[in-house]
């Protein structure tokens, strides 16, 4: 059995990270890592899954491979297993055999059914606004002994660290395409306020409000009729808007 070696799996999540923004990616080379580690610990093959939720946003699956995605949903459908006990109690907790578990049967018997025999939820702390838990899946059971649910437990602790610093550099990206979207959108409402004061010889505040109550009566958002306002007068030197209506 081949021991944990935190250095190496901190530089190649990093890596992960740097190499990409997308969550998506992320995670399944995360999955990827997580299953090379703990079959390298086990001396069997383990596939490996995670589940990524946040706030106001669907839940993210990936896995290591196809079967591993396929075995993580059956859990999700089902709504019971070691993976959502495990974010439930913030622990690792251990299906030991499919064969003789009692606490989720159902669950144990499509496992079963899909050659699977044991399975590990481990959970990882990612703040009050995002959790994760990560699902291996063993061919076997014994293969989750406490040294490797302890090197589960070690690789999920790093791998929530690198995912911590992934879902902060989205957050940022995505308040950075926000503002600009929210610029864009500032700047064409300007724009129309200012043909409207040409047009109605008003201030601005009357010019606004003049553009709002066009939007509310046509059930358009504000920055759609600011925009075909700007579009009118630029592509065209007869459009001009009545905006008495």
């Amino acid at each position: 059995m081949e021991t944990f070696d935190p250095t190496e799996h901190i530089r190649g999540l990093h890596e992960l990270v740097a190499g990409s923004a997308d969550i998506k990616a992320i995670l399944d080379g995360l999955t990827r890592f997580a299953s090379t580690a703990i079959s390298q610990a086990s001396g069997a093959h383990i596939d490996c899954a995670v589940t990524l939720r946040r706030r106001k946003r669907t839940a993210t699956v990936a896995g290591s491979s196809e079967k591993a995605v396929h075995l993580d949903h059956i859990e999700q459908t089902l709504k019971e297993g070691p993976c959502l006990d495990a974010l439930d109690k913030g622990r690792p907790v251990l299906l030991a055999d499919v064969e003789t578990d009692v606490d989720w049967p159902e669950y144990s018997r499509l496992l079963a059914a899909e050659g699977v025999h044991s399975a590990l939820g481990v959970p990882m702390m990612l703040g009050e606004t995002s959790e994760a838990v990560l699902n291996f899946f063993a061919p076997a059971p014994g293969l989750f002994t406490q040294d490797v649910i302890r090197e589960a437990t070690d690789f999920a602790e790093v791998a929530g660290s690198t995912l911590r610093l992934a879902i902060r550099i989205e957050a940022t990206e995505q308040l950075n395409t926000d503002l600009k979207a929210a610029m864009a959108s500032r700047t064409v409402i300007d724009l129309a306020c200012g043909v409207i004061m040409a047009q109605n010889r008003c201030g601005h505040d009357e010019a606004f409000q003049l553009l709002t109550t066009a939007s509310s009566h046509r059930n358009q958002k504000l920055r759609t009729v600011a925009e075909e306002i700007v579009a009118r007068v630029t592509g065209s030197a007869e459009g001009n808007l009545n905006f008495e209506d």
